[in-house]
C-alpha cells in the first residue's frame, strides 16, 4: 500500500500531518467551548445554588472527609440525563474526554473525574429517602415562572409507558384488594338524590363488608412495576410517567410515576390540585384525550370551575344503528327524544350511577325506523343516562366550537412532543433503575433537565433579539 503525491510546479500538494500529542501547548479551557454550547447557556441562565441549600441536612458538617459538592455531583447527574447517557460509568468516561463537560462542572483539563460508585452510593445512602429530586424539578419550573415562561392558564397531561427493568417471563401470583374509588361516596349520594326526585326509594346499602380481590402478575426482580397489556402497546411490565406540560413554552409542571397497571385517570385530579396550589395556576383550561373522557374526571374538572377539552369516542355499536348522539336528551322534561320523534321515559337508576331511558314496545314495534334503532333480539330501546353526564356534554360542546378544536389541535404539540422528546433524546424508554422511587428520579429529572433546555434556549434567542433592537415576542 503506498500514498500518490501530486506535485504541481515541484511543489508537494499534500500538507502531511505530524503528531502533536506530545507537544506542551498553554490553552485556556474556556476558550474550547463554543459560546453557543447547550451547557453554556444552561450555566448562564438556570440558578443551581438552591441544591446546596436542598441538601445541606443530609450533609455532616463535622465528622468525615470533606464531600463532592452536591451541585457538581447533580450536574454530572444532568449531563446524563441531557445527552441521553444511560450508564454512570459511561458518563464518567465521557467526562473526561468532553471538554464541554468539563468546563461545566468546574473541573480543569487534569483534575480527576469523581468515580462512579460516588453518584449510587449517593444515591443509596445519602439521598435514599429524601425528595431532592422532586425539590429540583419544583424549584426548576418557579425558575420558569419568574422569567414568565409559564402561564398556568392552560394544562395539557397525558402518560406514556416506560419498560421496567424487570424480565417479562420471571413473573409470580398476588391477590391483591380492589380499591374504593375515591369519588363513591359523592356517587351513591348523586343515585339516591336521583332516584328520590323520580320517586322512587334509596338504594339499600352494600351490607357485605368483604373486599373484592383480584389476582395480578407481579415482576419477581421489579414488584413495584405494573404488568400492563394494552391495545397498541407492548405486553410487559412497566411503569407509567404521568406528566402534565404548560401550553406557552411547553414548560413541564408536574410528574408522577405508578405502576403500568393503574389507570391513568386514577391519579389525575389529585395532581392537578397539586400543581394549582404548589405553583399558583389559575386554571382555565385542561387538554386530554379520550382516555380521560370519563364522568369522574368531567365532573371534577367541571367543579373545580375549569373547562374540559377532553376527546371523546361513539363507543361500540352495531354498523348501520342509531348510536345514543342521535337521540336528543330534553332536560326539562326529563326525556330523551329518538329521531321518529317518540319520548323514552325514566325508568330507574342503577347502582352504577346510570338512568334508564325506555320507550313502549308498542312504539318501538310500529316505529318505520325500527330496524335502525332495534337489534334482532330488542323490543324496545333503552338509553342509559349518568348521574353526571352533563358535565360529559359541557365538554362535548366545548370541544365542537373553534376555541375548542384550537385548544385540542395544541395537545399534540405539547404533550406528545415532550414525550417524544424524553424518549428519543433522554433516554426515557426504559427504566435504569428498579423500585417506583427510583423510576420517579429518573423521570424527574429527565423532566427538569428539558425543562432547563427550554428555559435556556428560550431566554438566550430573547437577549439576542433584544440586543440587536428588534421586537421579541418570546
Amino acid at each position: 500500500m503506498y500514498i500518490r503525491t501530486l506535485f504541481y510546479g515541484g511543489v508537494q500538494m499534500i500538507n502531511e500531518k505530524k503528531s502533536v500529542q506530545n507537544q506542551i501547548e498553554v490553552v485556556m479551557l474556556e476558550n474550547l467551548v463554543p459560546q453557543d454550547h447547550l451547557l453554556r447557556l444552561i450555566d448562564k441562565y438556570i440558578d443551581f445554588s438552591f441544591i446546596r441549600e436542598a441538601t445541606k441536612e443530609l450533609y455532616c458538617l463535622d465528622n468525615g472527609r470533606p464531600a463532592i459538592d452536591p451541585i457538581m455531583l447533580f450536574k454530572m447527574l444532568f449531563i446524563g440525563y441531557l445527552f441521553g447517557i444511560r450508564s454512570e460509568r459511561q458518563l464518567v468516561k465521557e467526562i473526561e474526554v468532553n471538554v464541554a463537560y468539563r468546563w461545566f462542572l468546574g473541573l480543569s483539563l487534569t483534575e480527576k473525574v469523581p468515580n462512579a460508585s460516588t453518584i449510587s452510593q449517593n444515591r443509596r445512602r445519602r439521598f435514599k429517602d429524601s425528595d431532592i429530586a422532586q425539590q429540583i424539578f419544583d424549584n426548576i419550573v418557579h425558575q420558569a415562572i419568574q422569567h414568565n415562561m409559564i402561564s398556568g392558564k392552560v394544562l395539557y397531561s397525558d402518560s406514556t409507558h416506560i419498560k421496567a427493568n424487570a424480565n417479562k417471563h420471571k413473573v409470580g401470583k398476588k391477590e391483591v384488594e380492589i380499591s374504593t374509588k375515591s369519588y363513591m361516596e359523592d356517587l351513591e349520594k348523586a343515585i339516591d338524590e336521583e332516584r328520590i326526585k323520580h320517586g322512587k326509594q334509596p338504594l339499600k346499602k352494600k351490607t357485605n363488608s368483604t373486599e373484592e380481590k383480584k389476582v395480578i402478575k407481579v415482576s419477581t426482580t421489579d414488584p413495584d412495576s405494573g404488568y400492563m397489556i394494552r391495545d397498541g402497546k407492548p405486553n410487559g411490565f412497566h411503569y407509567l410517567d404521568h406528566r402534565t406540560v404548560d401550553t406557552k413554552n411547553n414548560i413541564i409542571t408536574d410528574v408522577y410515576v405508578t405502576a403500568a397497571n393503574v389507570n391513568d385517570v386514577d391519579p389525575y385530579l389529585e395532581r392537578l390540585d397539586v400543581q394549582r396550589k404548589k405553583f399558583g395556576f389559575l386554571v382555565k383550561y385542561v387538554g386530554l384525550d379520550a382516555g380521560y373522557f370519563t364522568n369522574p374526571i368531567c365532573k371534577g374538572i367541571v367543579d373545580r370551575c375549569i373547562m374540559p377539552v377532553v376527546a371523546y369516542r361513539l363507543g361500540p355499536h352495531a354498523k348501520g344503528k342509531f348510536t345514543k348522539i342521535r337521540f336528543t336528551y330534553d332536560k326539562e322534561n326529563d326525556c330523551y327524544v329518538c329521531p321518529n320523534n317518540c319520548e323514552l321515559k325514566y325508568k330507574t337508576t342503577t347502582r352504577q350511577g346510570y338512568s334508564e331511558y325506555v320507550c313502549k314496545e308498542e312504539i318501538c314495534c310500529s316505529c318505520p325506523k325500527k330496524d335502525s334503532c332495534l337489534s334482532n333480539k330488542m323490543k324496545f330501546r333503552t338509553i342509559r343516562r349518568h348521574v353526571w353526564e352533563e358535565n360529559k356534554e359541557v365538554s362535548m360542546t366545548f370541544l365542537k366550537t373553534e376555541k375548542g378544536k384550537g385548544i385540542y389541535k395544541k395537545r399534540k404539540e405539547t404533550i406528545e412532543r415532550s414525550f417524544a422528546d424524553s424518549k428519543n433524546l433522554h433516554g426515557l424508554r426504559y427504566c435504569r433503575f428498579r423500585g417506583i422511587k427510583s423510576v420517579s428520579e429518573q423521570c424527574l429529572l429527565t423532566a427538569a433537565v428539558q425543562n432547563m433546555k427550554k428555559i435556556a434556549r428560550k431566554l438566550s434567542l430573547y437577549f439576542f433579539v433584544s440586543e440587536k433592537g428588534f421586537l421579541c415576542l418570546c
